[in-house]
Order: C-alpha cells, then structure tokens, then sequence
C-alpha cells in the first residue's frame, strides 16, 4: 500500500497551527479554563455582595444609639486595626448571622473613611 507523500506536512501544520492558536488564545486572547472561570464569578459575585451590603452597614451604623461613642474608638484605633475594632461594634454583622464579616468591614471602613479624617 502506497501512502502519499502530503498527508504528513498537513499533519504537522495543523498540529502546528493548533499549539499556535492555543497559545496565543489562551495568553492574549482572553480565554480561560472552566475553573479560572468559575473562580473570577466568584470573585465577582462577592465583591457585587459586598458593595451591596455596605448601605445595609450604614443604616446599622445611623440607628446605633452609642455611634458617637463607637466611632470615637475606630478613631483612635491604628488604621490596620480598625477593620476588627468595627466588626467588634456589631455592624459589619448581617441580620440573621452570628459573626461580623471582615470583607465587609474593610468596605464600610472604605466608606467611613471621610468621616475618620
């Protein structure tokens, strides 16, 4: 049986052509994996959460009858500490959940920030 003698380059220039297109894809085009996809929706959904969740922080915040008291000690707290010191004041605490959240501390302190200067 007698194989002709083209098939063998156009094997090689598809097989070249695919690692080509893969990597340029993958490293400019944009494309991602189904994992790498997942991991940025999630990322995504919960800053989304979270940017949602500070005017709830807010309202907590304003209705709290020690607020001046409150906010005088995340004053004089240092800046890398502030974050605990507010989940310690109970606003960063969702209705219905038993503990503060810290992503949701550092959002609402990023909100406060022109009332702590």
């Amino acid at each position: 049986m007698n194989i002709p003698a083209w098939p063998k380059p156009v094997a090689l220039g598809v097989l070249i052509g695919a690692i080509a297109v893969s990597t340029v894809g993958f490293s400019w085009g944009g494309w991602v994996t189904g994992g790498t996809a997942v991991k940025m929706a999630n990322t995504m959904s919960h800053e989304k959460v979270i940017a949602a969740l500070v005017p709830v922080c807010v309202d907590l915040s304003r209705t709290d009858a020690e607020r001046a008291a409150k906010m005088a000690e995340i004053r004089e707290t240092s800046a890398y500490q502030r974050s605990t010191v507010l989940m310690g004041t109970g606003w960063a605490t969702m209705p219905g959940a038993d503990n503060a959240d810290r992503d949701l501390a550092q959002a609402y302190l990023a909100a406060l920030e022109p009332d702590l200067s």
